[in-house]
């Protein structure tokens, strides 16, 4: 059971108020003036936080999912300038969603999009953290986060960032995991003021995390230190710092190889994407210099076709290009007679 879903923890009682809070000393009321007087002198001006159009903000959020922000600032604006809103992007086919896309990696988060906006102009928008959950490709951290900086739900958004502060600040917990998120997510409820500027806590969080509260915390310099539980360990040295703070799943690798599979799947797509048209058997020595078809043909030949199950890319006569491109609109590929 995680430390804080318990009366006693690994560092003592949870001497919690009826707000639920840890720390009898502390004001939740306190605590978000602090924040955001720490906010308004350091917090990042990025451009999604300058809106409250639900499209927006699900782009940057869907964006923001494994890549960092400053690299999600370059691409927001070129994706917004060539799909504006909803029904921009709806009608987009999958070959110029990729395009737009391309750079930021994990092309499926495109097509996530792209479909969750067909279902926006057919539906509507949802009004509700369960109404944006139920769509696929949605998590419950999205949910929460379109829900609260694009329609006001007083609702507190949790992921690693958030989790790292709240678990340091109120239980003590150098390091929590999402075990706990549960419990968390009640308690998180107190640290939004009841009106106000309680949308611009989970941003303040962020920006905490980042800046100052960080998997090694530069606790000297937080405005929280006052009340953190976990400010003292780490200063006086106390905490051992984990070597790997979350054990990633094991991506499948071709034997010999020395990237995953994902790396050589970019590859594909990439080459696609420049050439317009590529014969199957001209993939694998451009995408991977140690190809060889003794060995390698029938795993690059999975990949190619698990891409077009994926609806990534299509084939005619053994040569593949993005689907949603016409074959009467791209070049032929050199000595192809089968256009």
């Amino acid at each position: 059971m995680p430390a804080w879903q318990g009366k006693e923890t690994p560092h003592g009682k949870t001497r919690g108020r009826a707000t639920g809070l840890c720390n009898d000393h502390m004001d939740v009321h306190t605590l978000s003036r602090k924040l955001l007087r720490w906010y308004d002198r350091h917090g990042r001006d990025l451009p999604w936080r300058r809106t409250s159009d639900p499209y927006r903000i699900l782009v940057s959020e869907i964006m923001l999912q494994q890549t960092q922000v400053d690299r999600v600032v370059l691409f927001y604006g070129r994706w917004l300038k060539r799909f504006p809103d909803w029904r921009a992007l709806a009608r987009a086919t999958n070959a110029q969603v990729i395009r737009v896309w391309a750079g930021l990696g994990y092309n499926r988060r495109a097509l996530a999009l792209r479909d969750i906006a067909r279902r926006m102009t057919r539906e509507g928008v949802p009004t509700t953290v369960e109404g944006w959950r139920s769509l696929k490709g949605i998590g419950a951290y999205t949910a929460a986060a379109v829900s609260a900086f694009a329609q006001g739900a007083r609702v507190l958004p949790i992921d690693t960032n958030i989790r790292r502060v709240l678990g340091r600040l109120w239980f003590g917990i150098p390091y929590p995991d999402a075990k706990g998120d549960g419990r968390l997510q009640k308690r998180t409820n107190d640290l939004l003021p009841q009106h106000g500027r309680f949308a611009e806590i989970p941003q303040a969080l962020f920006d905490l995390a980042t800046d100052v509260c960080k998997k090694i915390p530069q606790c000297a310099h937080c405005p929280m230190r006052g009340d953190c539980k976990a400010a003292e360990k780490f200063l006086s040295g106390r905490v051992r710092i984990p070597r790997q703070m979350v054990k990633r799943p094991a991506e499948r690798r071709h034997a010999g190889k020395p990237f995953p599979n994902r790396i050589y799947r970019g590859r594909i797509l990439k080459l696609v994407r420049e050439r317009g048209r590529v014969k199957w058997s001209e993939v694998g020595p451009t995408v991977d210099e140690a190809y060889n078809p003794d060995i390698d043909r029938l795993w690059m030949e999975g990949m190619i076709t698990q891409l077009i199950h994926e609806h990534f890319l299509s084939t005619h006569q053994q040569v593949i290009s993005l689907q949603g491109v016409s074959q009467k609109r791209v070049k032929h590929v050199k000595g192809d007679k089968t256009a």
